[in-house]
């Protein structure tokens, strides 16, 4: 647990499923995986890497880091509407950042939406730069096969 001004970053647990879902649908567009199984399946793989900020025990924001084995990733990261521009999202970022290297990343990804102009540009300050050499493709395997 780490404390930030009036604000602490901890790890989600089972206990914060329906408070992050709420911050989500409150904070940020919806998205295919925005279910208590899908985010209680996340905790069982990776506990600590799915990081929350919170104010006396109310969640203001998420974020999902990823590992596998070679690079890091960033997801998810939601800050209240009424809590942003407090550095909420930067701790968050430094925090995944740390937790990341320790496990040997050398390399994190951040999953940006490109027209959420402020996204691009909060990214661009923390140092990340808009890579042309990546193009994501998706697919959502969660309406079948096309």
């Amino acid at each position: 647990m780490i404390c930030k001004r009036n604000f602490e970053i901890r790890a989600c647990t089972e206990s914060d499923v329906e408070a992050v879902l709420a911050l989500w649908r409150h904070s940020s567009s919806p998205g295919s995986t925005d279910t208590a199984a899908a985010i209680n399946a996340r905790l069982a793989r990776d506990d600590g890497l799915f990081l929350l900020a919170s104010i006396e025990g109310t969640v203001i924001g998420s974020l999902i880091a990823g590992w596998d084995g070679w690079r890091g990733y960033f997801y998810r990261l939601v800050v209240d509407q009424a809590y942003r521009r407090r550095g909420i999202a930067a701790a968050l970022v430094r925090e995944g950042e740390r937790r990341l290297s320790e496990l040997g990343a050398r390399r994190i990804y951040a999953a940006v939406l490109a027209y959420e102009e402020p996204a691009v540009e909060f990214w661009r300050a923390a140092g990340y730069e808009l890579t042309s050499h990546v193009r994501p493709f998706a697919k959502d395997l969660s309406v079948g096969s096309r």
